[in-house]
């Protein structure tokens, strides 16, 4: 990125308006959070501070940490396109390895002296006097700033209630993703698994071996391919370590993403809609084939085959999961949960399964959800809410990170900002966006910028032109698929709807008519001017 600094004053403070506490508040210091750190600090721009709610850098590697947590793409496209790591152990790296590569690049880009741990934002609001945001803590604490960039992720928070009769109810113990005890002994325990996802796929054939015994709870199937890992020998890092290397295996995968984008997005629809129904089918069958070699029980194989298209839900990778249903100590229940008691499961066949443990794996509130942006937590100009605007229009945000009404505002993963890439290269984009934007407001010495409520409805207008393939896989193709791409208004504000290069090339060359920049500063002077001539 081009260093943007200029001899503005870094903090464009000046007597019209109070001094805020910094220039820049970050909140959240997972990848998001550490990508926009370092791309302040190679602007020049070090007057900022990131604000954590947990006490370490890493997101969703530092609040997860149960049995089995790993990455399911290669290592080379999860990380940082300004810290390559040429040392993962494996080429899908494990939950330890990938939170330890992140404290590795908070402290070698020298963000630890910026950090707040232990600090829960509850409440952001703009000060239209004072031209800053107010970011109220759980301690009651308020911390103002300039600008601000919201990182909290995708995974925002996990389900506390899995919405199951008589939950709180249970008296064994209750194991999640996000609050694994560890020192909590499985051995010899009869232990329930609530849900198929992603943390389930990993967690059900690391704890396996261990239980007396153990039931999975499906409600839908999960497609689970094999995962090509492998143990990188020295060999291969230092292959990965040749300057160019890792970087031309990165850029090769984003180039077949991209491919794939763009099929998907500029196929005429009278030719997407047959393709795509011709692909899943292949894969089914293909599915089923593979179930045949794989699983041994033919009701387990029937149970674990989806009906629905390969990326209707989130695919998995794993070479235990499936494998796991042929353990004797493992039973697939599809029946549906009817209640939880105080010490077993009661299914809709009447059938009671007794457990002393339960794991929760049952979701997360994301970013795509109306229902994460509650309302009264985040307010704008002249009371704008995000709660209420989204409830009311639907998730929309100009090049996934900027809302008109919310001024000096940007969020790393916004609505319609996955490019079908590792979260690294999401977050690249979408903070290199922000931060462009804040050095050109400093550079021209404003205190207040904004998108443009014409150039936001442009955008959200293509948007929403180029996702008709994606909503038509979604809401026609496999109408009916309770899956977290499609929300609870219907749409797909999970993926954006652009090919990767184009979202790069908008990241790095942000179009700044799309934004208003106030002259907030002469603005407030002349006002004072006028009101003492008026004197």
């Amino acid at each position: 990125m081009t260093n943007l600094r200029t001899d503005a004053a870094p903090n464009a403070r000046n007597s019209a308006t109070p001094s805020p506490d910094h220039q820049t508040i970050i909140i959240g210091a997972g990848p998001g959070g550490i990508c926009a750190g370092v791309r302040l600090k190679q602007n020049g721009l070090d007057d900022f501070v990131i604000l954590e709610r947990a006490h370490e850098v890493g997101g969703s590697w530092s609040d997860n940490d149960y049995p089995g947590i790993g990455v399911d793409v290669p290592g080379v496209t999860y990380q940082y396109s300004f810290a390559r790591n040429a040392k993962w152990s494996r080429l899908f790296p494990k939950g330890a390895e990938v939170k330890a590569y992140h404290q590795d690049v908070a402290e070698r880009f020298g963000l630890m002296p910026h950090l707040r741990f232990g600090v829960t934002v509850v409440r952001e609001v703009w000060d239209e006097t004072n031209q800053l945001w107010a970011i109220h803590t759980a301690d009651g604490e308020v911390v103002t700033a300039r600008f601000l960039i919201s990182a909290v992720g995708a995974y925002i928070v996990a389900k506390e209630d899995p919405g199951i009769a008589g939950f709180a109810d249970f008296g064994g113990k209750i194991l999640r993703p996000t609050d694994w005890d560890h020192d909590y002994d499985l051995t010899g325990k009869r232990v329930a698994v609530i849900g198929t996802g992603a943390s389930s796929v990993q967690i059900t054939p690391a704890i396996a071996p261990e239980v007396a015994h153990l039931d999975v709870y499906q409600r839908t199937p999960v497609w689970c391919v094999p995962k090509p890992d492998l143990t990188m020998r020295p060999w291969m890092q230092k292959v990965l370590g040749i300057p160019g290397v890792g970087a031309g295996l990165s850029g090769v995968s984003l180039a077949a993403v991209d491919v794939v984008l763009r099929s998907v997005i500029y196929t005429p629809p009278a030719v997407f809609g047959p393709a795509a129904r011709g692909f899943d089918a292949a894969a089914r069958a293909a599915y089923r084939s593979y179930l045949r070699r794989i699983v041994v029980d033919e009701a387990d194989r029937e149970a674990l085959a989806p009906k629905y298209g390969l990326l209707g839900k989130r695919p998995t990778t794993s070479n235990l999961f499936l494998q796991a249903f042929n353990r004797d100590n493992v039973d697939l229940v599809t029946t549906p949960i009817a209640r939880i008691t105080a010490d077993a499961i009661e299914t809709d066949d009447g059938v009671t399964h007794p457990i002393d443990a339960l794991v929760v794996a049952t979701g997360y509130e994301l970013f795509s959800d109306p229902e994460s942006y509650r309302t009264g937590t985040i307010v704008g100009r002249e009371g704008f809410d995000l709660g209420e605007f989204y409830a009311e229009n639907h998730l929309q945000a100009y090049e996934s990170v900027a809302v008109p009404g919310l001024p000096n505002r940007w969020m790393l993963v916004g609505p319609y900002s996955w490019t079908g890439t590792g979260w690294h290269a999401l977050v690249e984009i979408s903070a290199g966006h922000a931060v462009h934007v804040i050095a050109e407001a400093i550079r021209r010495g404003k205190l207040d910028v904004e998108v443009s409520a014409a150039a936001h409805s442009k955008y959200h207008n293509m948007i929403r032109k180029q996702g008709r393939n994606v909503q038509y896989y979604f809401n026609t193709i496999n109408k009916g698929l309770r899956t977290y791409y499609v929300n609870s208004q219907g749409d797909m504000p999970y993926i954006r709807p652009t090919s990767l290069l184009s979202a790069r090339r908008a990241s790095k060359h942000v179009r700044f008519d799309d934004y208003e920049f106030a002259d907030t500063a002469a603005k407030s002077t002349s006002d004072r001017d006028t009101a003492k001539a008026s004197a």
